[in-house]
């Protein structure tokens, strides 16, 4: 069973062993409507807890993507290049990169399923 972490930013992390799958959570998908683009990473490439890796465009808005947790980059999710609007159908299973995660003691920053639900009451 994976745990699922969240951001203030509005990415998740489910986290498996010592892999992480990152994406944008039912909340934010929502708040920014059909997505049109993912700007992704490379694969290889290293990612900082806090810093900018990519972004989700729509026809409303876009928006800057943020690493829940500092690690190497070691797949992007293909499918979202053709079909992005993948992430507005199943945001939790449409992940955007997959992660070996250098410090798992960085996921004690992070929001559980019962905080961010909380964050999200209280943001909306």
């Amino acid at each position: 069973m994976s745990t699922i972490y969240y951001l203030p930013t509005h990415e998740y992390i489910k986290v498996d062993g010592e892999n992480g799958y990152i994406g944008i959570s039912e909340y934010a998908a929502k708040q920014l409507g059909a997505v049109t683009y993912v700007d992704m990473p490379e694969e290889g490439d290293e990612l900082t807890a806090g810093e900018e890796f990519g972004a989700v465009e729509s026809r409303k808005a876009a928006s800057d993507l943020f690493a829940p947790v500092s690690g190497e980059v070691l797949e992007v999710n293909e499918e979202l290049v053709d079909n992005p609007k993948l992430i507005n159908n199943a945001p939790l299973e449409a992940w955007i990169i997959k992660v070996k995660i250098n410090d798992p003691g960085e996921l004690k920053a992070l929001m559980d399923q019962e905080a961010y639900d909380h964050f999200c009451e209280i943001e909306h």
